[in-house]
């Protein structure tokens, strides 16, 4: 396999799937983590190593080491491998899942951003969800009509902060996600919505459907639910861990334990509650972004600008929804017609929310 990603917390368990079954690992893709990237390459010896930049591929110890954008581009091209995992974070994941699939190589995808600005332009049938939320909607599937997607949320760092407090709240508080540990510009994601945004629109393109909607489920153990036409509603539960939806991505099929089953019995009470505008004001973009899903190309350049600005300390919290939803005010009107179109709106749009 081809790993993007190698060090962050899905490329790591994407590492223990691949050891655990005696999977080859011929590739691996990594940033700035030169020590873990160091370990695995001792343990799993991939043929190439692409890291982020030329001094950090002078600490790397393997004898085929790339660097840049453009390198990871080239690895794909040159590794045999069949399968893509793209646990890639942000637009740099979007050239890596285009180059793949050109390469016709299935993309097990954990980068939300290249189906959010681009999703009308990929070949589904060459992605497979790693997405807890989409995996398990993937696993509900059943040969019989359906109403409603619902995937859940956490809820954030600040689901059980009053929102007359938000406006001071500060990045480690933000970075501060009530379940579990994850990259911090995913834990922000949450805190503001903006990634159950993302993951609707992952939704309407893997699965061609409209209707879908989110539910906050604290538990974190019910990952999604499909409703039918005919009433019934079946859901997916089970332990939060990145494995199930990984080894059923690069596996033809599993038939090993890979988590513990639920302990039913000792089970924390279920409740679903409302993913309100006032805590959450990105939320109102959802029915907009699945009526006009180029949009997804504005929300997700301006989200990582204000993102960035805010784990910068540069403005507050509440600030990023703004950004968001100013971006989108102003560049409401646009149609993509190609690849081209979304690198250049992709452009002006971190150009035009760097000034705000």
């Amino acid at each position: 396999m081809i790993l993007l990603g190698s060090t962050g917390s899905i490329g790591v368990n994407t590492l223990n799937i691949a050891r655990r079954f005696n999977l080859k690992v011929e590739t691996l893709v990594a940033g700035k983590n030169i020590k873990l990237l160091n370990e695995q390459i001792k343990e799993f010896k991939p043929k190439i190593v692409v890291v982020a930049d030329k001094e950090i591929a002078k600490e790397i110890r393997h004898n085929r080491v790339l660097f840049g954008e453009e390198a990871i581009l080239e690895a794909i091209n040159l590794s045999e491998s069949e399968l893509v995992v793209n646990s890639l974070v942000g637009f740099l994941g979007l050239k890596p899942t285009i180059e793949a699939i050109k390469s016709d190589k299935k993309v097990a995808l954990a980068n939300k951003e290249s189906l959010v600005v681009a999703g009308k332009f990929i070949d589904m049938s060459k992605i497979q969800p790693i997405d807890s939320e989409h995996f398990g909607l993937w696993y509900l599937m059943q040969n019989k009509p359906i109403n409603k997607l619902i995937i859940t949320a956490s809820g954030g760092a600040f689901r059980d902060t009053s929102i007359d407090k938000l406006k001071n709240v500060t990045v480690k508080e933000a970075l501060n996600h009530p379940n579990w540990s994850m990259g911090k510009k995913i834990t922000i994601d949450s805190a503001t919505m903006v990634n159950k945004l993302f993951e609707i629109i992952e939704a309407k393109w893997l699965f061609n459907i409209n209707s879908i909607d989110a539910y906050i489920e604290k538990n974190s153990i019910i990952h999604s639910m499909i409703e039918f036409k005919d009433g019934s509603t079946t859901a997916h539960f089970a332990n939060t861990d990145m494995k199930l939806p990984i080894a059923y991505a690069i596996l033809n099929r599993v038939e090993d334990e890979i988590l513990k089953p639920l302990d039913l019995m000792n089970l924390k009470p279920l409740k679903f509650d409302e993913i309100k505008l006032d805590k959450y004001p990105t939320w109102k973009l959802k029915d907009k972004l699945l009526n006009n899903p180029d949009l997804g190309v504005i929300i997700n350049a301006s989200n990582e600008i204000a993102v960035e600005k805010f784990l910068n300390e540069k403005i507050k919290f509440l600030d990023i929804s703004k950004i968001i939803l100013s971006a989108v005010d102003k560049f409401k009107n646009i149609t993509l017609s190609s690849i081209d179109d979304i690198y250049k709106m992709d452009k002006d749009v971190r150009k035009w929310c760097l000034n705000k």
